[in-house]
């Protein structure tokens, strides 16, 4: 129709009052009909024209007086073609301007040509359409609410950005293997890094209860609403997930309901607002926190899917039509979810694992935290004196809870050390709930408080069994927020003042009072235990109930997420949102609070007898369990070990035992393992589990093997170990953010014993310092025959230092220093290293930035090796001159079985030279050069030559 109306017409600056000074009236009459359709929001044009002199105030008054829109739009065009050229020019650079205002005018305005005089463009335009202010309302909305971050005091609320600190962050694949890091809040929206799915619309985050999730996004919306998150949204819609449980099963409401009345509602035409947001989804980005606290207990056979954006249905309905793009398709969404929660893959768009602190991380959080100097120093030192508060602070959320008990500390007693006794997460939860009674306490101004933690417990009995009754009720049905009257039936309102708990929006309109939640899941965890523990009605089997929760096994369930709800899903019985991590917690900080160490706390609030009989019951059937659980893992005989492969339900099994520091369960668990390689890849891994780990591995008696690769242990998880390291004879650390710092240790510890056999570093973090440790470590250790150090960030200077090791080395067997960057000099080094060596039989130095001249090095060095079979140097830069030179070394070298040349610069005619010499050579069973840039029709000539593979 545009195009139809428009027909030839330019309109352009050149307009004046000679012969083209009614070409903007004309405009405005010509299209007259155009512009009343398309103009629905006439109070920004008038306020403008007001503004700039333009329409007086009774102008204004007689266009708003007509009743319909569409009048209102004549009377006003009527109204500038009166007054002029100018003024109708104006109305038109009014629609140019505020484009959020009159969008179905922007192909119009093109069409037409329409471009303004310098006179008019001098002339402010504000946009005061209902879409603009609805965007700075909602920015400044989430300015205000994510200013502060509530700390577990919560007079005490932090500024964000004084506070927060960068965690790590990876993109994975649908395999949950590595793809890249996160280096910014833009990466996780940009297509450039990480896709896994094109199809999908939601960026998926998970990580471990306490390791950040809320806090990235609450850092993403504030930095939004302070315009420093440009990844062109205009609208920005937060949720949390565990909502969507509030509300019953009868509720329905649309998809404008749940932006504006849940969210954010506009001040003014909510229909022009939302109609904005289904034209244009790609505007709009969701966050959606905790998807794993969604409980629903009503069948969800009973919702249907969703597509109408103005159709009322369930809210939990409208979430998943909105992640799913059933709604508003191509709209931004950003889920969480605790680690083990399964989404549907056809949904994810990106797949980003948040890891918590490294001990970089750590180091900037401590400075953030503690302004003071002398401060920051004395909790860096404690930190570094004691492996398991360090381990344990690379989580957030723990880290935080460990720094606010080192001020009250400080505060209460002139000090910032904590206890000597502080070893286990219960410990410090202990200390936390301590430090939250305490603050309550009246003290004289001129004394410090020195109530010991017993006292403090005694004495606030009634308050303790209350909160942990609370905690008990809810957990017993996944349930996270609690209504006022629940609250309330046990705890005295003065009490909601202690910290524990905080008040939560009501989404069923009782406006007059207030729903709570626990300021996080693991502190309700913590409270449901403290329950079972002190409550004396509480039998065998409801002590062990959360232990039975862990223990079913969903393998009827593939997906947290069923998109076609009533076609496709068949409810097993089971909450398909559950995740069982809050149970896992609950079970931890009973073994935890059971511990002999506890009993000392807990006799002051339920009789010794009783904690006595509870830690009987609880060891005897853990101990029972963790033996048929070993006995139904897969296993398999190595040429050395026996194996082992656990799952990552078997880590929560290992921190409950250390919880319960009983060393005859752990030497029990270490003998029904019947095995000596412990295989825990890929088993969600934190640093302070390797004080769980070393628990148990230390009863070895004999060499262990112990593979810990694609986990997030750090160097803080390698001081863990220091137990194990008598016994390791195999150790395979990769993919686990370790320093040089953590490569230092494993050299101090390992060279004592000189057992070591297999050392992986694969993947970490390592420069050319850690690259001399590990080079030391190959010189005092012969019994050190496999090292894999690849993809890290070694350069020259440590490529020379492992070379010259393993020239030193009469035992070395197979290094693999893929993904580095040792350059020519580095091959040169390697290459001394390799003529005549003894033992070295597999050498991989691919991706190595080594071009000719490194090539040329490596080649005539293989001449006077005879025991090489493998030998990588895919991804370098060698060309035709160092194919040649390899040529050379083919007609001399009988005994290299393997050469790899796959991507790099070799063209047929290096190929051709490579051919010609395997002639002379019948030992060799391949040369790969696959990805040089040989085509296929060149290839043909070396059809006949099977062992020459160019695709």
């Amino acid at each position: 129709m545009a195009e139809q109306l428009a027909g030839k017409t330019k309109i352009t600056h050149k307009a004046t009052a000679g012969g083209d000074s009614l070409s903007f009236i004309k405009s405005l009459k010509v299209h007259r009909e155009l512009l009343v359709n398309r103009i629905r929001n006439t109070q920004c044009l008038i306020d403008n024209l007001i503004k700039n002199d333009y329409f007086s105030i009774e102008d204004a008054e007689i266009a708003a007086q007509y009743s319909t829109q569409a009048d209102k739009v004549r009377k006003i065009l009527d109204l500038a073609q009166s007054k002029g050229e100018e003024v109708a020019e104006y109305c038109l650079y009014v629609l140019q301007q505020a484009g959020d205002a009159y969008y179905d005018l922007h192909p119009w305005l093109e069409e037409i040509g329409f471009r303004p005089s310098e006179v008019i463009c001098s002339k402010p335009v504000e946009n005061t359409d209902p879409v603009s202010r609805y965007q700075q309302k909602l920015k400044d909305e989430l300015g205000r609410e994510t200013k502060f971050i509530m700390s577990y005091a919560q007079k005490e609320d932090m500024l964000l950005e004084e506070i927060y600190s960068a965690n790590i962050m990876e993109f994975l694949n649908h395999k949950n293997e590595k793809l890249s890091s996160v280096d910014g809040f833009e990466d996780l929206l940009t297509d450039n890094l990480g896709l896994i799915n094109e199809n999908g619309e939601t960026i998926y985050i998970f990580g471990d209860a306490g390791i950040g999730k809320s806090m990235l996004l609450q850092k993403m919306q504030n930095l939004w609403s302070k315009n420093a998150f440009d990844v062109g949204a205009k609208f920005f819609f937060r949720f949390r997930c565990r909502m969507f449980s509030c509300f019953k099963q009868e509720e329905a409401f649309c998809l404008k309901d749940l932006l504006f009345k849940y969210n954010c509602f506009p001040d003014q035409d909510q229909e022009e607002v939302f109609n904005f947001i289904v034209k244009f989804p790609h505007t709009v980005l969701f966050t959606f926190d905790g998807f794993d606290e969604i409980h629903s207990d009503f069948d969800l056979n009973s919702i249907l899917e969703i597509c109408s954006p103005t159709e009322s249905i369930h809210p939990l309905a409208l979430l998943v039509g909105l992640l799913s793009g059933k709604l508003l398709k191509g709209s931004r969404k950003i889920l969480t979810a605790r680690t083990g929660t399964e989404i549907d893959k056809n949904i994810v768009r990106k797949k980003v694992h948040l890891r918590g602190f490294s001990s970089s991380n750590l180091k900037d959080y401590t400075k953030m935290f503690f302004k003071d100097e002398g401060c920051q120093t004395l909790v860096l030192n404690q930190l570094e004196a004691n492996p398991n508060l360090s381990s344990l602070c690379s989580v957030p959320l723990f880290c935080w809870i460990i720094f606010k008990c080192f001020e009250h500390f400080h505060s209460a007693f002139d000090s910032h050390e904590l206890p000597d006794f502080t070893v286990t997460l219960t410990d410090i939860f202990l200390l936390m709930t301590e430090v939250h009674l305490n603050r309550i306490q009246k003290t004289n101004l001129l004394k410090k408080n020195n109530r010991s933690q017993e006292e403090t417990y005694r004495s606030n009995k009634e308050k303790l069994f209350a909160l942990s009754k609370i905690a008990y009720m809810g957990m017993q049905k996944s349930l996270f927020v609690f209504e006022q009257e629940e609250v309330l039936s046990d705890l005295l309102k003065q009490d909601l003042h202690l910290g524990f708990l905080r008040a939560v929006p009501n989404y069923e309109g009782a406006v007059d009072q207030s729903s709570y939640e626990f300021l996080h899941l693991t502190l309700q965890s913590f409270f449901t235990a403290f329950y079972l523990v002190t409550d004396e009605k509480v039998g065998a089997r409801d002590l062990l109930q959360f232990f039975a929760e862990c223990s079913i096994q969903d393998t009827t369930l593939s997906s947290c997420l069923p998109l076609s709800w009533s076609k496709n899903y068949h409810p097993t019985g089971g909450d398909p949102f559950r995740n069982k991590e809050h149970f896992h917690f609950t079970n931890l900080f009973l073994c935890g609070l059971l511990s002999k160490a506890r009993q000392k706390l807990l006799r002051h609030l339920i009789p010794l007898s009783t904690i006595k009989k509870k830690r009987r019951i609880l060891l005897a059937y853990f101990f029972e369990s963790m033996k048929s659980h070993l006995k139904g893992l897969s296993r398999a005989r190595l040429k050395e070990y026996k194996q082992v492969q656990v799952m990552p339900n078997f880590v929560w099994m290992l921190r409950c035992i250390y919880e319960t520091q009983s060393e005859k369960v752990g030497k029990g668990v270490a003998k029904c393992m019947r095995a000596n390689y412990i295989k825990l890849t890929y088993c969600n891994a934190y640093s302070a589990d390797c004080s769980a780990i070393s628990f148990v591995m230390h009863h070895f008696q004999k060499r262990l093997a112990l593979d810990l690769d694609n986990n997030n242990i750090n160097d803080y998880g390698i001081n863990q170990l220091q137990p194990c390291f008598s016994h390791l004879a195999v150790l395979r650390v990769s993919v686990n953010q370790i320093t040089d710092q953590g490569v230092r240790v494993l050299y101090e510890e390992l060279s004592k014993f000189k057992i070591v056999s297999y050392l992986g570093l694969y993947n970490n973090q390592i420069t050319d310092i850690g690259a001399k440790y590990v080079a030391r470590l190959i010189e005092e250790c012969p019994s050190l025959i496999y090292v894999k150090i690849g993809a890290n960030k070694i350069t020259t200077e440590g490529g020379k230092s492992l070379a010259n090791a393993i020239k030193k080395s009469k035992t070395m067997y197979e290094i693999g220093m893929w993904g580095n960057k040792i350059g020519d000099e580095g091959a040169k080094a390697f290459a001394e290293a390799l003529k005549n060596h003894p033992t070295l039989t597999n050498i991989s130095l691919a991706f190595n930035s080594i071009t000719t001249e490194g090539g040329k090095s490596l080649a005539e060095a293989m001449k006077h090796n005879n025991g090489i079979n493998i030998f990588w140097l895919t991804k370098n830069e060698l060309d035709d001159e160092a194919a040649e030179s390899f040529a050379e070394m083919i007609k001399v070298n009988k005994r290299l079985g393997h050469l790899w040349l796959i991507q790099n610069q070799i063209t047929v005619q290096g190929a051709r030279s490579l051919a010609d010499a395997l002639q002379d050579n019948t030992a060799l069973k391949e040369i790969c050069l696959n990805g040089n840039p040989i085509s296929q029709e060149e290839a043909k000539v070396f059809e006949n030559e099977k062992r020459l593979i160019c695709f």
